[in-house]
């Protein structure tokens, strides 16, 4: 797997992390630039629907039947309720027998069109009129009309085949989502320079990722930001530290520093032990953030280090990110604080200044009694700057549960900023990404015996290791070639580790548990990758060419469940649209599992034998298809798709 870290840092000036205005114009000019930009948008944004209902042109919206349909029954509510404009189709897919998808408006209708003097009588009436008003469609087969007005829809199953074949000649990018927003940023992992990546750091890296990915995907440009921790008090010590190790520092390596937690810990120790080295260590700081070459250099030496490490999980997770960490934004902070000063939003308390938050008992400190910058401070100018330079319409930041106070109250500043507008329906905005954490089998946090953090690169390590002696004990030793293995072991392996973690609702804790991940049965990466592993087996085994198949083949979906795995398969893209949306992973990985077990359900059923029988060439399509959409499920979820087991 391919990874890559590309470092953005600040430009350089005599004194970097002192003067704001060699980085950027007037602050306050842009900011009421970006105010301009932000009304205009929100004007086209309040003539855009969500997410979830993508877009507007026919060829954009050919991958969702969701979005198709409401094309269809927006067209039979602006007859059926002329007087009543901007009503939006409620289109869901169905859960019980009496159709694939149903439209929901009758009642919302009734009770806005009742006293109205109405020809209806009540909310079945205006169902059978949204139902009479319809267009003609050839991907409608027939609609009934159930309950309080929900018009039901049976999907016609040669309209369905048809789709799915254009699918297979034309790729899985036409049936990706089409979201009104162009370029988003998301900010994930960020680990802390000078320390080593554990356990904690997995879940934002691998939710982030996936995150990116599915957004990727939907055609948005994604900025994929490593706001790591590489600027504060701490370094100061560390450099000192690094001088007092290794007078020449610049030939210190990481093979020389070793263990980069314990040369933390050393130092942290020798702070807390020693006045004068903390006295050292405390004009250091000074020195650095004044721009001395010296303190620069040793700073970028240490930050240089833990990139390597960073870069060794990056790698095996095949997680690409840009970073642009706290001293990048730094430069920033002191005219984003006198731009947000200006408009009256910054206030004395107790010695510091802070903006007060409606509905919070406790202020956002933007500057700290003693004058410093703090991670507000960071945030804010962060924000700012990806609004303003980097033009991001959306911004997604992916940390646990437990900073969600701190970018609610981060988001509502910007809100009173007009930076961002106070309603989040729309474009531009900002979102947390919570999650919970994770857990060792004694429901503690996950930790060594020594009661020390797991560190990443020795879990995935152990999780590659465990998958390679499965492997070896089902003799694939002797039947692979050693690259087969350890691709294959690295494949199942990493897969295992994320998807134990994406398949949970991010808010919650889970378990981290190597058996039950890398079990072969139930809802685990082990076995949806040896299923998708089985489907092309399948199609090897026929000896036909797929290729040449999409192109002369014809898919039929005649038996019930070959029409249940096909209307599966042509719900994948607004499976994503909703997983985009609500920003939960989740979503995306129960659809995969219900896709493996449908498909089973297929070719488990004697009267849909595939190959040798009259409809091999049908169903070997739909086998194609069906291990088409699986592997962009792997792809989004950042997981490596194996072909044989």
């Amino acid at each position: 797997m391919l990874a890559s870290i590309t470092l953005l840092v600040p430009p350089a000036s005599p004194s970097p992390f002192l003067s704001f205005s060699r980085f950027s114009p007037s602050i306050s000019a842009s900011v009421s630039d970006l105010v301009r930009v932000t009304s205009r948008r929100l004007a086209w944004a309040s003539k855009t629907e969500s997410i979830a209902t993508m877009a507007t042109e026919e060829d954009e919206c050919m991958g969702s039947v969701k979005a198709q349909l409401a094309k269809l029954f927006e067209v039979s509510l602006k007859v059926t309720v002329p007087n009543e404009p901007d009503v939006e189709p409620l289109i869901a897919a169905c859960t019980g027998k009496f159709g694939d998808y149903q439209c929901n408006n009758a009642m919302g209708l009734w009770s806005k069109i009742k006293g109205k003097g109405t020809q209806f009588r009540g909310p079945p009436a205006v169902g059978e009129a949204i139902k009479n008003n319809l267009p003609t469609s050839e991907m409608i087969e027939s609609c009934s009309v159930a309950g309080p007005g929900f018009v039901n829809v049976v999907l016609s199953k040669s309209w369905m085949a048809k789709s799915i074949q254009k699918m297979l000649s034309e790729g899985i990018d036409t049936w990706a989502p089409m979201p009104p927003v162009k370029k988003a940023v998301v900010d994930f992992s960020s680990p802390n320079i000078a320390k080593e990546m554990h356990v904690g750091h997995l879940r934002s890296t691998i939710i982030g990722d996936t995150l990116a990915r599915m957004l990727e995907f939907s055609k948005v440009e994604v900025l994929r930001r490593n706001h790591v921790g590489d600027w504060g008090t701490q370094f100061g010590m560390l450099i000192e530290f690094l001088f007092e190790k290794f007078p020449n520092f610049e030939d210190a390596t990481e093979t020389a520093i070793g263990d980069l937690q314990a040369f933390y810990k050393s130092s942290k120790q020798r702070f807390d032990a020693d006045p004068a080295f903390k006295e050292r260590a405390q004009q250091a700081v000074v020195r650095l953030q004044g721009g001395e070459d010296k303190y620069r250099r040793a700073w970028a030496q240490i930050c240089e280090i833990s990139r390597t490490e960073f870069h060794k999980v990056y790698k095996r997770l095949g997680v690409h990110l840009e970073e642009k960490g706290e001293s990048f934004y730094n430069p920033y902070i002191p005219g984003v604080i006198e731009a947000l000063t200006n408009q009256g939003l910054v206030e004395e308390s107790q010695g510091a200044r802070v903006i007060f938050i409606e509905g919070s008992n406790i202020p956002l400190i933007v500057v700290k009694s003693d004058g410093g910058f703090n991670y507000a401070s960071t945030d804010m100018a962060a924000l700012w700057y990806r609004l303003n330079e980097e033009k991001a319409e959306w911004i997604i930041y992916v940390t646990d549960v437990g900073q969600q106070q701190h970018f609610d109250m981060v988001f509502k500043a910007a809100k009173r900023a007009g930076w961002l507008p106070h309603s989040d329906s729309s474009y531009l905005k900002a979102s947390h990404v919570g999650f919970g954490l994770v857990l060792g089998e004694d429901g503690k946090r996950f930790r060594t015996r020594n009661t020390e953090v797991v560190r990443l690169v020795d879990l995935l390590d152990e999780a590659k290791s465990r998958s390679k002696a499965a492997l070896i004990e089902r003799g694939k030793g002797e039947e692979w070639t050693e690259d087969e293995i350890e691709s294959t072991a690295e494949a199942v392996g990493y897969g295992a580790v994320k998807y134990a973690d994406l398949k949970n609702n991010r808010l919650t804790n889970y378990t981290f548990n190597f058996d039950q991940m890398l079990n072969d049965k139930g809802n685990t990466a082990v076995y949806l990758l040896y299923a998708h592993a089985r489907i092309c087996s399948i199609i090897r085994r026929s000896g036909k060419d797929v290729e040449e198949l999409k192109n002369k083949g014809t898919l039929v979906l005649g038996h019930k469940d070959e029409r249940d795995l096909g209307l599966h398969l042509l719900q994948f893209p607004e499976v994503v649209e909703e997983a985009c949306t609500n920003l939960l992973p989740n979503v995306l990985c129960d659809y995969l599992y219900n896709l493996s077990e449908i498909f089973s359900k297929f070719y488990s059923n004697p009267e849909c034998k595939v190959v040798g029988s009259d409809m091999e060439t049908s169903r070997l399509l739909l086998c194609e298809a069906t291990a088409v959409v699986m592997r962009k499920c792997f792809n989004l979820l950042g997981i490596t798709p194996i072909y044989k087991i």
